[in-house]
């Protein structure tokens, strides 16, 4: 993909979500506006920063197994503050938005996506 691309990284232990993406975005994709990484959990999420010299963008799921995307939110955000991070959740909880936000989230979006809004945030 090209430079200018927008670097993404999906975040979710849902599998069936890349697919989702994939689809919603192919043109974007195909077009290289966007280019996506996807992580199944958020400890392959960090592992990937480490590894990779990409800085892509995270969309991030709240509730996962083991390390919950607000602790990779957090993590992310002490050790690579530059990052953009949003929160996606099913739960629309105040609770949860507060503390993203105290964590230094960018943006906290509730499923399901309005993937028209999402292409916006992406390639603004």
């Amino acid at each position: 993909m090209g430079e200018s691309s927008v670097k993404v990284m999906v975040v979710d232990d849902e599998a069936d979500v890349r697919l989702l993406f994939e689809q919603r975005f192919r043109k974007e994709v195909r077009a290289g506006l966007i280019e996506f990484y996807f992580a199944l959990s958020a400890r392959e999420a960090l592992d990937f920063l480490e590894t990779h010299k990409e800085n892509p963008l995270i969309l991030s799921d709240i509730n996962m197994p083991g390390m919950s995307g607000l602790d990779l939110l957090k993590t992310v955000k002490e050790k690579h503050v530059h990052l953009k991070v949003f929160m996606i959740t099913a739960y629309g909880d105040a609770e949860y938005r507060r503390t993203a936000v105290a964590y230094g989230c960018d943006g906290y979006l509730t499923k399901p996506l309005d993937f028209a809004v999402l292409k916006e945030k992406l390639l603004a």
